[in-house]
């Protein structure tokens, strides 16, 4: 599964710029070992698209907590 998103977010640009006046989502999640987050801004047809994410593997000292 991992391959076919880190496929999918290579191949097109997908993201869109954040409009503010639009509703906006955020979702995060976070492992053991890494956090991650996605901002998504609902279009008009319903639908929602991704604006930015982040992830980031957690250092040792992270970890720890």
């Amino acid at each position: 599964m991992f391959q076919i998103l880190k496929q999918a977010f290579t191949q097109e640009l997908i993201s869109v710029i954040p409009d503010l006046d639009q509703e906006i989502r955020v979702e995060v999640d976070a492992s053991d070992y890494a956090t991650g987050g996605v901002l998504s801004v609902k279009q008009e047809d319903g639908s929602w698209r991704l604006a930015a994410f982040i992830s980031k593997s957690l250092n040792s000292t992270e970890h720890n907590y």
